[in-house]
């Protein structure tokens, strides 16, 4: 039986006043976002990471997530990139070879909401009908009206500039699969000495996987941040 000691109720409200109920398992919390869908049965970390989620909810369909834990590889972006992951069932003890942690205590490192016990079949055939619109998620405000009206006044997606948030703070050299800080900046920088095409990436939230296969077919990669 789930250890249920700690989790909060919580409570996600749509800008259309549809109000879904469930129970936070990384702790008290408040945020805002567009609220959209994901069908996936595997990958929840590399979605979290997922440059293109920036700013959203993401409802996974598929009912039970979180049984194999997160590792230090399957990732896309240097953090988690989600402002909540909503799910039918978290399961709290992970098993995997390659686990290093639970994934309550992944998105606790990022302060992200982790919310089980919501409809996600009602919810996503919501969205899925109705198109993908803000909400608001809270442990705090339990106050239907309140938290519609925080969902209507939260931005919409279209026009933010997202680049910013997502894109890479420094240069990066890609090695062995993972970017590495060049040591003494770009105005240091001089590429290694190996054949293949030298190729400079402009980081406007490209996923670590395409940089890898880039690397995987001979390709030196460089990293440059959006705003290069």
């Amino acid at each position: 039986m789930k250890h249920l000691k700690g989790y909060r109720k919580a409570m996600l409200a749509l800008e259309d006043g549809t109000i879904f109920s469930g129970r936070s398992f990384t702790g008290e919390c408040e945020t805002e976002g567009e609220v959209v869908f994901n069908t996936s049965m595997s990958g929840y970390q590399e979605i979290l990471t997922d440059p293109s989620y920036c700013g959203q909810m993401v409802t996974m369909t598929y009912p039970l997530i979180g049984n194999y834990g997160v590792n230090e590889e399957d990732i896309e972006s240097g953090r988690v990139q989600v402002r909540a992951l909503l799910v039918k069932e978290y399961q709290e003890f992970h098993s995997n070879w390659r686990s290093k942690k639970s994934l309550a205590e992944y998105l606790r490192e990022y302060e992200i909401p982790g919310i089980e016990g919501i409809d996600t079949r009602a919810l996503t055939r919501h969205i899925r009908l109705s198109g993908a619109m803000r909400g608001a998620l809270s442990t705090r405000d339990l106050d239907p009206p309140s938290l519609v009206e925080k969902a209507r006044n939260c931005p919409e997606m279209n026009g933010c500039d997202l680049v910013k948030e997502v894109t890479c703070r420094e240069p990066m050299l890609w090695v062995e699969g993972m970017p590495v800080p060049l040591k003494g900046g770009l105005d240091e920088f001089q590429w290694p000495d190996r054949s293949g095409w030298r190729v400079v990436a402009m980081d406007y939230g490209v996923k670590y996987n395409i940089l890898r296969s880039l690397e995987k077919r001979g390709c030196t990669v460089l990293m440059l941040p959006g705003d290069s």
